[in-house]
């Protein structure tokens, strides 16, 4: 009874440091979202007189909901969707009047258009909405059709200028944030791999190869949180000069490290093979492994405090080497295309560190030395 207990309260306490770094994460947008809510509604009511002005805020918001990264393109299909929405639902309203069937009609054909012209889903949401908001309060609010468009355009306006001006984002920090889980989940199953190598227990192997499988949640924010940063640096004139700095050679280590992932599932998944087996492990096997470890941690270190990674391009040197030494002592066939895994997962973590491709293959065969002894 103790120990349930005591196993409901420590889920209850991680449950609610869950919820209280959500919030945290979250309390930035909340504050762009209210003053872009504000703002815009001032905005098209005070400076611009436009009727109906709720379109604005409403629109406002409907682009910071976009996920970091993706808002001047939602913003942009915010308006070729209310575009499109007024354009059909005005002229069938004109030449078939209001009434139930007309909406019904309206809306059809508004999605049918979006989706002709090749319109996004947020295109063809936008459209739908707007053409039933004309077909239902054309009639009680003459003249709807342009102050629409034009409350979308200054919702979507300023919700750009809250994020790239008013309170833009830190894309270190954004890409920080996301980068660290998905870097800490391949070290961690890298550094087991390297324990169950030493130890012959394919079970813990099986078990690293599992968890890093499941790195969906971890790479997806890694991906979105890079063209948050991308987009931060690029809108925001307070973040121009990051662009070719730690911020883009972060957000470009995006895809490679997504790389390094797939590759090392494929370490893992061999190195599993390789124990039921029996094949032969020589000392440098698990190091190479454990060296790639560590050449990642580095990684994270390099790239958390904006330095040029140097010394993760050092260690993934090392990591190589080792493996050319296991190479050279003997392996068997799973022991061969570890050792491979090895090479090409280094030369990805190159890539992630700047190099290009053929600069970082260079990199790793000059790294791995001779094939042969002697």
């Amino acid at each position: 009874m103790t120990a349930t207990l005591a196993q409901a309260r420590r889920r209850t306490t991680r449950t609610l440091r869950d919820r209280l770094r959500r919030v945290r994460a979250g309390v930035g947008l909340a504050v762009q979202a209210g003053l872009a809510a504000g703002l815009s509604w001032w905005v098209a009511d005070s400076l611009l007189h436009i009727a109906q002005p709720v379109f604005a805020p409403v629109s406002a918001v409907i682009a910071l909901a976009a996920s970091a990264g993706q808002r001047l393109r939602r913003t942009v299909e915010l308006i070729v969707g209310v575009s499109v929405g007024v354009l059909i639902g005005d002229l069938l309203i004109f030449l078939l009047g209001v009434g139930a069937w007309q909406l019904g009609l309206v809306v059809v054909l508004a999605i049918v258009v979006s989706v002709l012209v090749g319109g996004s889903p947020a295109v063809v949401v936008q459209a739908a909405a707007t053409a039933v908001l004309i077909g239902t309060l054309s009639s009680s609010v003459p003249n709807l059709e342009i102050p629409r468009f034009f409350a979308a355009l200054v919702g979507g306006a300023v919700s750009l200028v809250v994020t790239a001006v008013l309170l833009p984002l830190n894309p270190l920090r954004v890409i920080n944030r996301a980068a660290v889980p998905a870097l800490d989940l391949l070290i961690a199953q890298l550094d087991a791999t390297a324990e169950a190598l030493i130890h012959r227990d394919a079970a813990a192997a099986q078990t690293a190869l599992d968890r890093l499988r499941d790195n969906k949640s971890e790479v997806g924010a890694f991906t979105e949180a890079a063209q948050a940063a991308r987009e931060a640096s690029t809108l925001s004139p307070v973040r121009w000069e990051s662009r070719e700095g730690p911020v883009g050679r972060y957000a470009q280590a995006a895809e490679p490290i997504d790389r390094a992932m797939r590759n090392s599932g494929t370490l893992i998944r061999r190195t599993v093979t390789l124990i039921e087996d029996d094949e032969p492990v020589p000392d440098a096997l698990p190091e190479a492994v454990s060296a790639l470890a560590e050449a990642v941690r580095v990684l994270r270190r390099e790239f958390t405090s904006a330095d040029e990674p140097d010394e993760a391009r050092e260690q993934m040197c090392r990591a190589v080497a080792a493996a050319g030494r296991a190479y050279r002592t003997g392996v068997g066939f799973s022991g061969s295309v570890l050792v491979a895994q090895v090479r090409t997962t280094a030369s990805d973590l190159m890539v992630a560190a700047g190099l290009d491709q053929d600069a970082a293959n260079g990199v790793v065969r000059h790294a791995f030395g001779p094939f042969r002894a002697g």
